[in-house]
């Protein structure tokens, strides 16, 4: 959530860099409602003043006179009257905030499509397997790995079935990445319910905007996470976190839901896009000076997965017209797969600044003589799955039609 004071304050800032994004937002409105709301709650601060005097005045009286009595009553109506319009205006003015994105970050390249994000690095090369090399739906099928008729027949299309060294290969990237960011990295991991309650989603910025996107239990209210930096965020929701305990690192596995809506088109071959997919997550609470620092820090931790199943990859900045809701700022981590003949992202390492952590309360006190600061809040993959498995599968794959397994999962398999 941006803070209202700095649209109060500097609003041509905020609106210049919210246009960035290539839209355009109500910020008039915001504006009026956000008066709206101080004028109210000014008059309920006076009339609670005056009701506070009237009684002071009816306590120190022997007598109690009507007309004082009928001024506390007829005080007492109308402040709870006002108390209810200025929650009412303060509910309206957060649901605009809420709808507001994050402000791009000034270094952040100025782009209109994801045609203009990026590329700044890129490591290995994808090499020529000197055979056609086969997309993983293919070598899937023919491996006897993964089923695409029975996890259809299960639940529909975009969903599937990993058998065998297939299921075990998935858990075995699962357990490395876990084990790299815990041991090497210092991540301490962490594992998450599944589902959480409707304002898990809306600090993690991902209510009111994705609603459409997310799968919800109406009866009790639990949304499923898209992923697990929605949980993550929410840790330490209205903590007071300790200066000298940031930067705070978690990693978590979670199985992560989301409603593909997509068109007809190569994009949904294989197992590249479903509803249901898993994913190794990493988080950062980090004292604000030091949130682009760890953002590096967040990106090479990422990258070192790719390394080590050598995997050629290439890192891309995003531009203003594609950064997500919650970034200010974003890299993307993209793995060549040579039998889709495409690059597939399969990180994309965000700081969020204070957006986050404004909208679950999430402070720490610089020093124990000043008051508090919001932190800013990093998250990124590390990595997604399946895409990881494709690549695995597609790269790794031998003119015979058979699949070598990487040096560095060998022992997990």
């Amino acid at each position: 959530m941006i803070d209202i004071k700095l649209i109060r304050d500097d609003p041509e800032m905020v609106r210049k860099g919210l246009e960035r994004r290539g839209d355009v937002f109500a910020l008039d409105e915001i504006f009026e409602a956000d008066l709206q709301y101080r004028q109210l709650l000014g008059r309920t601060e006076s009339l609670r003043a005056e009701h506070k005097k009237a009684s002071k005045q009816l306590g120190s009286s022997r007598e109690k006179p009507p007309q004082l009595v009928e001024e506390m009553r007829r005080l007492g109506e109308q402040i709870t009257a006002l108390q209810q319009q200025t929650r009412d205006a303060k509910s309206a003015l957060d649901s605009m905030l809420l709808e507001l994105p994050n402000i791009p970050h000034v270094d952040v390249p100025f782009g209109t499509s994801e045609a203009d994000n990026v590329v700044v690095r890129s490591w290995g090369e994808p090499g020529d397997p000197g055979f056609a090399a086969l997309p993983h739906w293919d070598l899937g099928e023919r491996l006897g790995i993964i089923d695409f008729e029975r996890g259809v027949k299960l639940s529909g299309s975009r969903f599937y079935v990993l058998k065998g060294l297939g299921a075990r290969l998935e858990r075995a990237l699962i357990s490395f990445m876990l084990d790299v960011h815990a041991e090497q990295h210092g991540y301490k991991e962490v594992c998450l319910p599944a589902m959480v309650k409707r304002d898990c989603m809306e600090s993690s910025g991902h209510l009111p905007k994705f609603g459409d996107n997310l799968y919800h239990d109406d009866e009790d209210d639990f949304w499923f996470v898209p992923t697990a930096e929605v949980p993550l965020t929410n840790l330490h929701r209205d903590e007071i976190l300790a200066a000298e305990s940031l930067p705070i690192n978690y990693v978590a596995y979670t199985p992560c839901f989301r409603r593909e809506k997509m068109s007809a088109g190569a994009d949904t071959r294989g197992i590249k896009r479903g509803h249901q997919f898993d994913k190794v997550e990493l988080y950062k609470f980090t004292d604000p000076e030091e949130s682009d620092h760890e953002l590096e820090r967040l990106v090479h931790d990422a990258e070192s997965i790719c390394q080590k199943l050598c995997l050629p990859y290439r890192v891309v900045q995003l531009c203003t017209a594609d950064l997500g809701f919650a970034a200010r700022r974003t890299y993307d981590i993209e793995v060549w797969a040579p039998g889709c003949d495409e690059w597939l992202e399969v990180s994309s390492c965000s700081n969020c600044g204070d957006f986050q952590a404004r909208r679950a309360n999430i402070r720490y006190r610089p020093r124990s003589d000043s008051g508090t600061q919001f932190v800013h809040t990093l998250n990124g993959s590390g990595l997604a799955l399946p895409r990881v498995l494709i690549a695995v599968l597609e790269s790794y794959q031998q003119a015979d039609g058979t699949v070598l397994v990487p040096e560095v999962l060998e022992h997990y398999m």
